[in-house]
């Protein structure tokens, strides 16, 4: 009775139990007009791309002064290692694609050109903001000094492989403590995570100068679960920022064909949600634009998007062929004329005192391509989780006397477990399955003890 009561005072006072933004009221006859107003647009003409540099890596002559200054005050250190960083994701890159035509690893994705993004928007957030990425992010990563040994352990699922323990296909890389949330296959999951997890912040004492960092390419925000994701954090509120790199085909499906509107910065503000467009190719207006989205979303404590307008010069993943349905000459051109590495060392090159040189260019290639093989080399011959690790970690242990008859597994689980070791004794020591089961940690010895 008296929580009854409590409630009904509540609901004549119009307050809520929960917080969440400023309660709106919906008014939408504040504005009226005699005649039919239909429209297309919430801006004049394409919404424009925040720019500094041009490909040639010079500042646009109409750059606005206040964020000319902004840039020439900038701390030099950090522009460089952003190139650094940028320099060594190619490398990485080349590396583990010609790994997966080999055979050494199983699958893997590029960055190839979406350097610009990835590693200017990394620069601009703090090291405990929570970041949902997609699976070209691995420059935030290692922005964040996630260590190669780490990123090779998942790649080639071994059992040093702590966030995934080898389940986890390439690239889905995942760090608790570099606050990276575990990658996910299917397409959007992680927009809708990123507006809880925005609200949870929002909710908790300490964490008031944190904030939630999403990143999607334009592709994914053709699911329901980008428009779920944006509704749910402008209504919630929160810190978020969500970054979509809209690269020009989602997989094989040119922009064209994905929307008719003007992008994706167009339907931000359809949500009631700041938005800002940013040639995603300039490293240096990807910082300023995340940093300043970034101050946006923590003191509204709201979220706010971000659209990098950049492009995927390599394939979708090594299970695509792009040359099927673009042009080899197109990629090219691309990649001589308007590269984000490009525009950024011509930068660093210009300043007094010059921040970047051939000599230290090929310094960082040197290093960082020997880091890269001297950990690719550890990993691949390091053996895989034992294989009774496929079971654990999906239900809660089972207590009690069901858990002692199925060792702490749900019933499935547990004869899925027992079908798995009634083969491996029948077959276990024929030439193919005894190779494989090598692979693993204890190997057929492990699985005897089950």
């Amino acid at each position: 009775m008296l929580v009854r009561q409590t409630a009904l005072t509540l609901a004549r006072r119009g307050t809520r139990t929960l917080a969440t933004t400023a309660i709106r009221s919906h008014t939408p006859l504040t504005e009226t007009c005699s005649s039919p107003h239909f429209f297309d647009a919430v801006h004049k003409g394409t919404i424009p791309s925040f720019r500094l540099l041009g490909p040639d890596g010079v500042l646009v002559k109409d750059a606005e002064e206040e964020w000319v200054q902004r840039a020439k005050g900038e701390d030099g250190e950090k522009l460089k290692r952003m190139l650094e960083v940028m320099t060594m994701l190619p490398i990485l890159d080349q590396i583990l694609y010609s790994s997966q035509r080999q055979g050494r690893i199983s699958f893997y994705m590029t960055g190839y050109g979406e350097e610009g993004t990835v590693v200017g928007s990394a620069a601009a957030w703090e090291n405990d903001d929570e970041v949902f990425a997609q699976y070209r992010e691995v420059g935030v990563l290692i922005w964040r000094d996630y260590p190669l040994s780490s990123l090779m352990a998942q790649v080639f699922s071994t059992a040093s492989d702590i966030a995934t323990k080898g389940r986890q296909m390439p690239v889905h890389y995942g760090s608790r403590e570099h606050h990276f949330h575990t990658i996910s296959s299917p397409l959007g999951t992680q927009l809708p995570q990123a507006a809880g997890a925005a609200y949870a912040l929002k909710r908790t004492p300490g964490r008031e100068n944190s904030c939630v960092v999403c990143y999607a390419g334009e592709g994914a925000t053709s699911e329901g679960d980008f428009h779920a994701g944006l509704n749910m954090a402008s209504v919630l509120g929160g810190p978020l920022v969500y970054v979509v790199r809209n690269n020009g085909f989602a997989i094989s499906t040119p922009v064209s064909q994905q929307y008719a509107g003007d992008s994706i910065a167009a339907r931000g503000p359809g949500y009631g949600i700041e938005t800002v467009r940013v040639d995603g190719n300039d490293p240096l207006a990807v910082y300023l634009a995340c940093k300043e989205a970034r101050r946006k979303a923590v003191e509204g404590q709201k979220p706010v998007l971000v659209e990098a307008m950049t492009y995927r010069v390599g394939h979708h993943s090594t299970s695509d062929d792009s040359s099927a349905y673009r042009s080899l000459s197109a990629v090219e051109s691309v990649k001589k004329l308007d590269s984000p590495i490009h525009r950024l060392r011509r930068y660093l090159e210009s300043l007094s005192p010059a921040l970047w040189s051939a000599e230290h260019d090929a310094k960082i290639k040197d290093e960082s391509k020997r880091a890269i093989l001297r950990e690719f080399s550890k990993a691949e011959k390091e053996k895989k989780p034992q294989l009774a690790e496929m079971f654990g970690d999906v239900f809660a242990p089972v207590q009690g006397e069901e858990g002692q008859r199925y060792g702490g597994l749900e019933r499935p689980q547990y004869e899925q477990k027992a079908e798995l070791k009634r083969l491996i004794e029948k077959w276990g020591e024929t030439q193919t399955w005894k190779k494989e089961l090598e692979k693993f940690a204890g190997g057929k010895e492990a699985v005897a003890k089950w």
